[in-house]
């Protein structure tokens, strides 16, 4: 019996939408809850959504890579997405349906080879940390917290038979430049829009200032949240092509002294972990939705680096996300100049000693 069928129904999120009816099937992945988020999330992030027009981040999924990851051990996939995918000519109110069935084949990659899906907006109507900026302002302005909650909504609705197990909304990709009380209002709205149609679906929002800042309003609206693993940034964005001044830092090595400042496996722990203790402490679920490093890193030096960050990220009980599993931070066609390659799977190229380390690491 297939996992899903589809059938139409208006829904208040504006055009007809098919949803997703899950039939049932027998999972090993864990239960997820708001106050504990499985430490056995491990995996990566797939860019096939992440930004609109672009050859290799705007296109269908590959079951392959699915079947890949579920055979390495790896039961996490988190889908990054740019808005202007899933919308008609840039209409906010119009949701593009060939784009959502592409969608709904990796929640049925993930539900067939037993990996949760994570589906979050990257790019938000009036919010990215990517270029170009929104020309709106989610934080500030009603019309883009509208749709942003509205689109949360349609995407809720559709994938409400879906059980946890196998699917989560993750709501936007690293706020910046927005206080707590302001970030938690918008977020609401949103989680209102979802919860309205899908009651108990697993909600996490990013830390803030960039995800790493935990945020006390956000735990109280019964949301888990999730941080990031990118520091130092002279290690996970040295020579990165899309920021500025990075072709200037100096080599990178780890661990390393900076400023009289050893920063080693302690030092992460300090500066990443530790701001995190008290939301776990206190029944606050938590996770790294994103972490890794950039392919102009000495390899040898991502992979210690790295390592302490399993270390680290495993002592503090917290599933994780690489970024990505296909491309210059990931495991597959990472193209770096100082890795021996193994050729598998019709043409992916393969970093088996990155793999080998996170395999390390799984629960």
């Amino acid at each position: 019996m297939p996992f899903f069928i589809f059938s139409c129904v208006n829904t208040p999120a504006g055009d007809n939408a098919n949803i997703f009816v899950f039939n049932g099937k027998e999972t090993s992945l864990p239960v997820p809850t708001v106050g504990k988020l499985p430490s056995s999330w491990k995996g990566f992030n797939l860019l096939n959504m992440f930004y609109s027009g672009g050859r290799e981040t705007d296109k269908p999924f590959d079951e392959r890579e699915f079947k890949m990851m579920s055979d390495w051990g790896f039961n996490f996939v988190r889908i990054p997405i740019d808005y202007r995918i899933l919308i008609k000519a840039n209409d906010w109110n119009k949701m593009n349906e060939t784009a959502m069935r592409r969608l709904d084949k990796a929640v049925e990659y993930g539900i067939k080879y037993n990996i949760h899906i994570c589906l979050n907006l990257h790019r938000a109507p009036g919010y990215t940390v990517a270029s170009p900026a929104e020309t709106t302002n989610l934080w500030t302005q009603a019309k883009p917290q509208e749709a942003f909650s509205r689109m949360w909504g349609y995407i809720a609705e559709r994938y409400k038979n879906v059980p946890n197990e196998y699917l989560s909304f993750n709501f936007v990709n690293e706020p910046a430049g927005v206080d707590e009380k302001t970030y938690a209002y918008v977020i609401k709205k949103a989680a209102d829009a979802i919860r309205a149609r899908d009651p108990d679906r697993i909600l996490i929002a990013d830390g803030l200032d960039y995800g790493v800042i935990p945020s006390n309003l956000i735990k109280e609206l019964n949301i888990a949240q999730a941080t990031r693993g990118y520091t130092p940034f002279l290690i996970t964005h040295y020579k990165a092509e899309w920021v500025e001044g990075s072709d200037k830092l100096p080599l990178p090595t780890w661990p390393v002294i900076e400023n009289a400042q050893i920063q080693n496996r302690e030092w992460l722990k300090t500066t990443q972990i530790k701001p995190w203790d008290e939301l776990i402490k206190n029944g606050g679920g938590a996770m790294v939705g994103e972490w890794g490093a950039h392919n102009k890193t000495p390899h040898d030096v991502v992979l210690r680096w790295m390592e302490d960050n399993l270390i680290n990220f495993k002592e503090a009980g917290m599933g994780w996300a690489l970024w990505n599993l296909t491309g210059s931070f990931g495991v597959l066609n990472s193209w770096r100049d100082d890795v021996n390659y193994e050729n598998i799977n019709g043409g992916y190229k393969l970093d088996r000693k990155m793999l080998t380390l996170l395999q390390k690491y799984l629960d």
